[in-house]
């Protein structure tokens, strides 16, 4: 099998959209695993976005790698205009592509993109041919697959732009996917098993489980917490955690407060929602990497979904975390998404899992999580 990187090249150019301290659990990732091969004595230039100036910073390490990393500034855009998204994806690409192609060293050299900003796959070929390199892909997620599983359709152009997409992914050199869904998504489509190699995410911080707790937000004061920390949009399931929290409160004996710290286009839906059934409910912006451990320790329960189309094309890299806090995990999601299998392999904390939909089974699954919850000291296993 090959190696995740290839130890022939010495130089990697390592490209991701937002850098922190912007937020982008992508972007977070890619700081981690960019000095952990400049570690070993690569030469590894970051390359990503900023909503700051524009700056770069030169990293040396005792193996004689260097960390070059590059933010490149670039201005936000308008989330609900399509039109407006796709002319910021275009420039983000071609910047970030560009700055890539202008070094000296990409000629022969490696470079590692991801799903973000999405399409840089398109750029990343150009790249491949201009500069003689070796592509290796990191598929954070899916696209255009992610575009057609939010309309729930897919129309004669989305579906020939997928097939191009498909066309041009058959040139990459190396896979790297994040679970066993996106490999078994990628071998079925005629990608050799020989090109793919299993890199998971970690959390993006150390965490060990005894971290003292964020005080949670006011309005929950009293209330054990649900807590749904970092991004909440398309890709992730609304109605079944909304509803079965009303019927929660509803029918529950012990009734937990919700928590969102987080950011995305179905927060505000959520909190109108909640608010108006009388659920106690709080929504905060997501904190700063070196404040996760804390907000991560307040949980009660750890609440991670996604919709059942989402799956395979998109991985919450959230789970990792949440596992290392040591904290119960409530699922909403399909069996066959990664975030199961990895929740159900992590045998220390009580899980889990409600298909998306089964408001009843969300009631009760929450219900069960209550005696984990009150008492960390004697955990029972729980499965569904």
């Amino acid at each position: 099998m090959p190696a995740a990187v290839s130890s022939n090249s010495c130089c990697l150019f390592y490209v991701v959209d937002w850098l922190p301290p912007d937020f982008g659990a992508v972007g977070q990732y890619a700081v981690l695993f960019a000095r952990e091969m400049a570690t070993t004595g690569r030469q590894v230039t970051l390359v990503g976005l900023t909503s700051g100036p524009s700056r770069s910073e030169v990293e040396r390490f005792a193996s004689g790698g260097i960390l070059e990393t590059t933010r490149i500034a670039i201005s936000t855009y308008d989330k609900t205009k399509y039109a407006s998204r796709l002319i910021w994806l275009f420039k983000a690409n071609f910047h970030l592509i560009a700055r890539v192609v202008r070094d000296a060293r990409s000629r022969g050299a490696e470079i590692l993109f991801t799903g973000a900003p999405p399409f840089m796959l398109f750029f990343a070929i150009v790249a491949k041919y201009i500069r003689g390199a070796r592509l290796i892909y990191r598929i954070t997620d899916f696209y255009p697959e992610v575009i057609i599983a939010e309309l729930g359709r897919k129309s004669l152009p989305l579906a020939i732009f997928e097939w191009i997409t498909w066309a041009m992914r058959r040139r990459v050199d190396l896979f790297q996917v994040l679970g066993e869904d996106q490999r078994k998504l990628l071998i079925g489509r005629g990608i050799s098993p020989h090109r793919i190699v299993l890199k998971r995410d970690i959390s993006p911080v150390p965490i060990t489980g005894r971290e003292r707790p964020m005080n949670p937000p006011q309005a929950l004061s009293g209330y054990p917490i649900l807590l749904y920390s970092g991004n909440y949009s398309v890709a992730h399931e609304v109605d079944t955690v909304v509803e079965g929290l009303i019927r929660h409160h509803h029918r529950g004996n012990r009734l937990f407060g919700f928590w969102l710290s987080a950011s995305g286009k179905n927060v505000a839906i959520m909190e109108k929602r909640l608010r108006s059934a009388n659920v106690p409910v709080a929504c905060t912006q997501p904190v700063p990497l070196e404040d996760l451990p804390a907000l991560l320790a307040a949980a009660s329960v750890h609440l991670i979904t996604l919709r059942n189309q989402f799956s395979g094309i998109v991985l919450p890299s959230k789970v990792y975390a949440c596992i290392a806090s040591g904290r119960p995990i409530l699922f909403v999601g399909p069996e066959r998404s990664d975030v199961h299998l990895l929740c159900s392999q992590a045998r220390s904390i009580p899980y889990e899992r409600v298909e998306p939909g089964d408001i009843d089974g969300f009631a009760v699954a929450i219900e069960r999580l209550c005696p984990a919850a009150s008492d960390q000291s004697s955990l029972t296993h729980f499965r569904k």
